[in-house]
């Protein structure tokens, strides 16, 4: 029996309905991502889950005694203080007769044991990232059947989604997310479940294949609508023959011609794409940044950045990755000599025009609208020495006009970052830096973006937490490692990894306490792991982990093939629910399979 089903749902907030009489069954052990365009219901689509809206029309059908709890985009404002445990256990009784629950208490403990955080830390004290990972350990401690997950991994940093991801597919636990991160995506999603004009479109498969199969939809469907618009047109031109129309003979064929209009003007056209394009400017010089031994210093303090060379020619399209608070906005700064070096110098190239992407949107005037922030009063702009009416340029990125003259203030975070790259496109530049521009884009826009930066002809800064997005665009990337040091790396994220020095790869054993613990006046040495011999019994194991890796991805091939064929769904619903259970069963082996290799490849005393 499914966990949760939704039958002929249909919810409106006005015209047309953000859901119209979907259908959805969740399974035991699925892990489930619904994703849509910004606007298209996803975040509603989790309240009805949650029973925090009621439909207008159909039923919610809930297991007895099922429990759903949910981790938020965002840090509540009325997050309490006290201890991590305090926090936790708090969240976690909430619907418990007794707060002196022993069982309670021993679970709270295994599950911030598991997410690695010491239970004794002020809440106050934590970043953001750690509050949500607080968050999460509220969550889970109440053990319930389905975990809802709301963009996990926004505002994170890279360390932070990397931890995340590998802790959830770690859980064999029922999720269903909403995320724009493809990574996540990838390596997280069993099921895919797009929003799209108010219906469901339900993938299961990975996200990979899911892309292919939608795109073989897409061009049935657009096949299918210009075959019905061109029977639409010759019966319209018969219809206006007039006598030969009204006929007796003719009566049901002009019934069918009315059937035919209504479907037309019932047909739910998708949402468009945004339409960029960067307003070119002259060259730079060849040199466009050169730093030598370049250190800065807030006040006193130790160096925020130590000792940073580097040389960015023309063209260049450099990511910028760290943790969050490492430097990451002060190295960009540091950059674009908006801060003065404390040591070393900052050289810039000649001709730089460049247009700046502030990820705080601190350039966006909240009492103006949309068209004025954008155009500043004026009617037209010049766009690639070509005039064009503000209207139409913002329509190009999904501003209708009655949006286009909004306030500001009204917009979604979505919008507002379509709205800062419109106000960034519209300046000529040569040197584009962009801080953290894909937050709270969709999917679409996402990779459309990308597209432009591949192509456009100028330098690139980029800060991003988006993993595929730094592998699709940047050439190479500065790497803030800790301590002020900065790594130069070709490639993208992917390509970092591979490069990285071992001390920054992530952790396999749980976290220590923090603090390092010193000597008597001294601070301890680090220990150079020293490689060791493997013993028999560990060559053997080695030996034969690629056969076992293999068995196990065929395996998962086989499941993922069997799944994706439309006949599977009509076997019984426990042998649907076992080959659930089993992929996700497999991703923990695989997970567990490619760490135990990793550590015998790379033994250490």
């Amino acid at each position: 029996m499914a966990l949760l089903s939704l039958r002929d749902i249909s919810l409106s907030f006005g015209d047309p309905p953000l859901l119209d009489g979907i259908n959805f069954n969740v399974e035991v052990g699925e892990r489930i991502a619904i994703i849509g365009r910004n606007g298209a219901g996803k975040s509603t689509f989790l309240k009805l889950l949650q029973a925090q809206l009621e439909p207008d029309l159909g039923e919610i059908v809930r297991s007895q005694g099922l429990s759903i709890a949910t981790l938020a985009q965002e840090v509540p404002a009325d997050l309490p203080d006290g201890s991590i445990f305090d926090v936790v256990f708090a969240g976690a009784s909430r619907n418990r007769d007794s707060d002196g629950d022993w069982q309670l208490e021993h679970q709270v403990s295994q599950v911030i044991s598991r997410m690695e955080l010491e239970p004794d830390a002020k809440v106050r004290n934590l970043s953001a990232g750690l509050k949500r990972r607080v968050l999460l350990a509220r969550a889970l401690a109440t053990d319930p059947d389905i975990l809802l997950l709301d963009e996990p991994t926004n505002h994170l940093d890279i360390a932070a989604i990397g931890w995340l991801e590998r802790f959830l597919l770690r859980e064999q636990r029922t999720l269903i997310f909403v995320t724009h991160d493809r990574m996540l995506l990838r390596r997280l999603a069993t099921r895919i479940v797009e929003i799209d004009r108010g219906q469901l479109a339900d993938w299961a498969c990975d996200y990979t294949t899911f892309l292919e199969r939608k795109q073989e939809m897409l061009d049935t469907e657009a096949s299918h609508a210009a075959k019905f618009d061109k029977k639409l047109a010759q019966e319209e031109t018969w219809i206006r023959q007039g006598i030969k129309a009204r006929r007796t003979r003719n009566e049901g064929r002009v019934r069918a011609l009315e059937a035919m209009r209504e479907l037309r003007r019932a047909r739910r056209q998708r949402v468009g794409n945004v339409r960029f394009s960067v307003q070119e400017s002259n060259n730079s010089g060849k040199i466009v940044i050169e730093t030598e031994d370049a250190t800065f210093c807030y006040d006193d303090a130790e160096p925020t950045l130590r000792d940073v060379s580097t040389t960015i020619l023309r063209g260049d399209k450099v990511g910028i990755i760290g943790n969050n608070g490492t430097g990451k906005t002060t190295l960009l700064r540091l950059l674009l000599g908006k801060l003065s070096p404390t040591r070393g110098t900052v050289r810039h190239g000649t001709r730089l025009e460049i247009a700046y992407f502030d990820q705080l949107r601190a350039q966006l005037d909240e009492r103006k609208s949309v068209l004025d922030n954008v155009a500043d009063g004026n009617d037209r702009l010049t766009i690639n020495g070509q005039p064009r009416h503000v209207l139409g340029y913002l329509q190009d990125f999904l501003f209708s006009p009655d949006r286009a003259r909004s306030p500001v203030a009204q917009l979604s975070g979505g919008e507002r970052n379509r709205l800062l790259l419109a106000r960034l496109f519209s300046q000529p530049s040569n040197v584009l830096v962009l801080d953290e521009p894909t937050n709270d884009l969709d999917l679409e826009t996402l990779e459309l973006l990308e597209q432009l930066l591949v192509e456009y002809p100028g330098t690139l800064l980029v800060v991003s937490h988006d993993r595929e997005f730094l592998d699709h665009v940047v050439s190479s990337t500065l790497v803030l490692e800790g301590g002020g040091r900065v790594g130069e790396y070709a490639g993208g994220y992917e390509d970092w990894t591979r490069q990285r020095p071992e001390a920054n790869r992530p952790k396999k054993s749980s976290a220590k306490k923090s603090g390092a613990k010193k000597t008597q006046g001294k601070s301890a040495k680090p220990q150079t792991p020293q490689p060791r011999k493997l013993s028999f019994k560990e060559q053997r194991e080695l030996e034969a982990l690629p056969e076992r890796i293999e068995a196990l991805e065929t395996e998962q091939k086989e499941l993922h093939e069997s799944m994706a064929d439309p006949n599977f769904y009509q076997r019984g619903g426990s042998a649907i629910a076992d080959a659930r259970t089993r992929l996700a069963e497999l991703d923990v082996e695989l997970e567990t399979v490619y760490t135990r290799w990793t550590e015998l490849e790379e033994p250490t005393s």
